[in-house]
């Protein structure tokens, strides 16, 4: 029953015709404080539902701000882990919720985040096979964003490196991976030949420009990426509703990023 109930959930936060998957990040707060775009979290969740996303992430005080009770629906993941900017070691995850608490919110997915390449990765990876097992007993798909960030990282985007976090989402059982974006079609390609679970990109630091955007969401889809998770490039869009209207167009429906574009005039 846990395998069917697994595949429900899998369906309310990907696209089912495709495949695919459009996640907005909202749980910025607790990292980074009430940034433009998330202080007023009501309006957020409604302009990226109408947008089409597929999910948002947020942490479990905020499920309360997305329950509409009208509109189209959205999928809920909530995230399992946290740390500040203010901290002394911001690249240590702490788990502040776990799998069973999540469900009596009523999430329909959960995430965890690993920082991998740093002196505190033994305890989030110890952290991530816990949740993993959870997850797995109880039919919860898992969304890992793991980053190769820390100490021994010098470039958290060189493909080597990615490819290795990707794989770490994959053998510690992750129902979906999501890292940081390569730079290339073919660097990327190397990200989702070693990794058999659907890969998603991060959105990043803010984009200069929509085209900006709608290139790296295009160069992950043709590398063979299952579609994205973008946070400030997102709901820090001067429209929010149409930039994830222009995202859906090049991850469900295979539009060029031109095409796209065209959805923001």
């Amino acid at each position: 029953m846990t395998i069917l109930g697994k595949q429900i959930r899998m369906e309310r936060i990907i696209n089912r015709n495709t495949g695919k998957t459009i996640i907005v990040p909202l749980d910025h707060g607790t990292t980074v404080g009430p940034i433009p775009g998330v202080v007023d979290m009501k309006t957020t969740i409604q302009s990226v539902a109408e947008g089409g996303a597929n999910a948002i992430v947020e942490h479990k005080g905020l499920v309360g701000e997305g329950h509409r009770k009208k509109g189209g629906d959205i999928g809920l993941i909530i995230h399992l882990s946290a740390s500040t900017s203010l901290s002394p070691y911001p690249n240590a995850k702490t788990l502040v919720c776990s799998v069973e608490e999540a469900i009596k919110l009523g999430a329909d997915a959960i995430s965890i985040h690993v920082n991998i390449g740093n002196g505190d990765e033994k305890d989030m990876l110890a952290d991530f096979g816990r949740v993993s097992y959870e997850a797995r007993t109880w039919g919860m798909p898992l969304l890992a964003m793991v980053y190769p960030r820390g100490e021994k990282i010098k470039d958290e985007y060189d493909v080597k490196v990615v490819k290795h976090a990707a794989r770490v989402g994959h053998e510690l059982g992750a129902d979906i991976v999501k890292v940081p974006y390569t730079g290339s079609v073919e660097s990327f390609r190397e990200v989702t030949g070693g990794c058999s679970i659907p890969v998603v990109i991060a959105g990043g630091a803010k984009m200069d420009s929509d085209r900006d955007i709608l290139e790296m969401v295009k160069g992950s889809i043709d590398a063979g990426g299952a579609g994205v998770s973008i946070g400030r490039n997102v709901f820090q869009h001067t429209n929010p509703t149409k930039i994830v209207k222009a995202i859906s167009a090049v991850v469900n429906d295979g539009s060029s990023v031109d095409e796209a574009l065209k959805i923001l005039e």
